[in-house]
């Protein structure tokens, strides 16, 4: 798999005393960020990091991602700007640690077997959660023909009999 936007570290050569790293995807990955996204365009894609290491060889981050993106409106499908601003929290984990199930712990993000993790393949991913899942443009409406019940279910909630 290729990605769009290939920034990798080794999990091992973060320095004891942490790191941080302003990132941002250069403006010709940004339209294969826009089309693996399925969005009309990506105008910016940057993310603020703070690197620490953990126990066990483990990289703790926290971050906050910041893109200027262009959505379609669920309604009317006119392009829609919108910004997705993300403080996320990761923990890298070296090759060979199981990832945890917590629901409050910090998303683990696995390594590769040399121990690296592509961050700019992570904050895309992130992207892709930050979205808006059903944009509306101001003032948009459903249509009144499309409103009410609908689907499967629509034929017999008419046969149902009215009180």
């Amino acid at each position: 798999m290729s990605v769009e936007w290939s920034h990798p570290i080794v999990v091992a050569n973060v320095p004891a005393g942490g790191k941080r790293l302003r990132l941002a995807a250069p403006a010709e990955a940004l339209p294969a960020i826009a089309a693996r996204l399925g969005l009309p365009a990506v105008g910016s894609l940057s993310a603020e990091l703070a690197l620490k290491p953990g126990r066990g060889g483990s990289v703790g981050v926290e971050g906050t991602l910041r893109a200027e993106v262009t959505q379609e409106c669920v309604v009317t499908l006119a392009p829609l700007p919108a910004v997705v601003e993300e403080r996320f929290a990761w923990r890298l984990l070296p090759p060979g640690e199981e990832p945890s199930d917590g629901d409050d712990d910090p998303d683990d993000i696995e390594s590769n077997a040399a121990g690296e993790v592509d961050l700019g393949e992570e904050l895309v991913q992130q992207l892709s959660l930050g979205l808006d899942p059903y944009p509306r443009a101001p003032g948009a409406e459903v249509p009144a023909e499309h409103a009410g019940a609908h689907g499967p279910f629509a034929a017999l909630a008419r046969l149902k009999p009215r009180e």
